[in-house]
């Protein structure tokens, strides 16, 4: 990890430009745990505006170890949510060495640093990957919104490696609409409850907040999982006791068609279409 009388952070970039706040706020976390700091940390400089930088990347070993060291089940979990937030955010994956977009950097501080930097990060994200029991024990146990249980999710399913399915929690985070592309017409597919049953789906053609009185679609919903990462992350659901986006899923994985173009359309594929990393 880059000491923390390192120059290098000093050439490390931030929302603001150089990161040398970056180092100070971590020495106070590391010290005693704040979440009025680590709220600052988190929100003015590691993900400022959902976007990452290498300040992100130095500062994620040092994360991943208080998280891996502290008795503290509570910051456990929140330490494990919003690094799994940095993870499936993060643009390019297996970039070793390290990022291409890193390059200046290479020139200011050395490729050798910069491997070392990325390299620290991976192993970083592997710790916290080893916090998924624990944390998904804990959460079981406790009273908290379906949103926060939602964010868990993100979390784990960025740590596995499953990406595009975590951008899609992420942005349809609340869980009261998804939208979906029909490949057949290229036209947005709003997925939406009924009015008296929340965890049933229903197609609109267009959004319900500005166009009432559609006729919906239904969709035919699955009874199992033949898609694995479905079938992971509804079990991971059932297990913290994320009720809704365990009904929701087998909506989700279900089948309907295409309010605009009438033709059939498989729901997952679908929804998850518009998401590449």
């Amino acid at each position: 990890m880059i000491k923390w009388d390192s120059d290098v952070w000093g050439k490390l970039k931030g929302p603001y430009g150089s990161a040398d706040n970056v180092p100070v706020l971590l020495q106070k976390l590391m010290q005693e745990y704040s979440q009025e700091v680590f709220d600052e940390l988190f929100q003015e400089y590691l993900f400022h505006q959902n976007t990452i930088y290498t300040a992100t990347y130095a500062a994620m070993p040092f994360l991943a170890q208080l998280a891996c060291s502290t008795s503290d089940a509570e910051v456990r979990k929140e330490l494990f949510i919003n690094c799994g937030i940095i993870e499936a955010s993060r643009d390019g994956r297996d970039e070793a060495p390290f990022p291409a977009s890193w390059a200046e950097l290479a020139e200011d501080v050395s490729s050798s640093v910069c491997t070392e930097l990325y390299r620290e990060y991976v192993e970083a994200i592997d710790k916290l990957r080893t916090l998924t029991k624990e944390v998904f024990a804990y959460t079981a146990q406790q009273t908290m919104d379906e949103i926060e249980k939602r964010y868990i999710l993100i979390a784990d399913a960025a740590y596995r490696g499953s990406y595009i399915p975590a951008n899609m929690l992420m942005t349809f985070s609340e869980g009261d609409e998804y939208v979906a592309v029909c490949p057949a017409c290229e036209e947005d597919v709003y997925l939406w409850p009924t009015e008296d049953q929340a965890g049933i789906l229903q197609a609109f053609e267009h959004d319900p907040v500005f166009h009432t009185g559609q006729e919906p679609q239904v969709i035919v919903p699955v009874t199992s999982f033949p898609d694995e990462e479905v079938r992971t992350l509804a079990e991971r659901a059932a297990a913290i006791g994320e009720q809704t986006l365990t009904e929701h899923l087998h909506y989700l994985a279900g089948e309907t068609i295409c309010p605009s173009c009438s033709e059939k359309l498989s729901v997952w594929p679908s929804l998850l279409s518009t998401f590449t990393k």
